[in-house]
């Protein structure tokens, strides 16, 4: 049992503010905060080891709209913060991890050109590149989950592995943002078939949840709309663990 597993917040920023979105919508807004780096820094003394933002502007093709309140973020907070959401390129990834975002998370862009995972793993470090895998359907999608890929999330881990990545996130699109629950069975198989860190995302709605996640060897679970809707309590989830 992995007692030591990390609940990752997540703060989504669309047009400068922290929102929670309905299966990865836009304009099924359920939340919106302002300040998306005091949301950040709540979080930090809340007890949060890191922290998982996603440039929703950036998945949504304007990666430039939001980079003053990451660099805000990252200036506010002093826990390691990942980062998603319009990376597209090389050059993108390598200068979010030069303004100081801790690791990267590459989707498409990973997936269209694995040599990329590489390169950027041996120029930063292999424990700074993060590749999201979104399951659907037991098949990989990719582009916003717009588009299907013919592999599993398990084939594609064994080819960032080689790569040089040094994790997995892991969303089963199936559940995201429904506040269902979800079935463990994807993200066991997942695990078995790499080494790698995984991190998993998606339908996590109570301690109960949380609490079966943490019987098995996942790193990490990012938590967004069931921590700002309080469904969660996030240092009731510590205290669980």
């Amino acid at each position: 049992m992995s007692s030591n597993m990390l609940i990752i917040p997540a703060v989504d920023i669309k047009d400068g503010k922290c929102v929670q979105l309905v299966q990865g919508k836009p304009g099924t807004e359920q939340i919106v905060i302002e300040n998306p780096a005091k949301v950040a820094k709540e979080w930090e003394k809340k007890g949060a080891n890191i922290l998982h933002i996603i440039n929703l502007d950036g998945a949504f093709g304007n990666k430039e709209k939001n980079v003053d309140v990451i660099k805000e973020i990252i200036n506010t907070v002093s826990i390691p913060v990942q980062l998603g959401g319009g990376i597209r390129t090389k050059e993108d990834a390598a200068e979010l991890l030069k303004m100081g975002v801790d690791r990267v998370i590459l989707g498409t862009m990973a997936i269209e050109n694995p040599e990329n995972v590489a390169e950027l793993s041996s120029e930063f470090g292999s424990e700074r590149i993060i590749i999201a895998l979104d399951s659907k359907d037991s098949k990989v999608v990719v582009k916003g989950w717009t588009e299907k890929t013919n592999k599993s999330a398990p084939e594609f881990a064994k080819i960032f592995e080689k790569k040089g990545a040094g994790g997995i996130l892991f969303t089963n699109v199936d559940y995201e943002g429904l506040l269902k629950g979800f079935d463990t069975a994807p993200l066991i198989e997942l695990l078995d078939a790499v080494n790698i860190p995984i991190i998993y995302s998606g339908g996590v709605t109570s301690i109960d949840d949380i609490k079966k996640l943490s019987l098995t060897d996942v790193y990490g679970v990012v938590v967004g709309s069931a921590l700002y809707k309080g469904k969660i309590d996030f240092e009731d989830a510590l205290k669980n663990l």
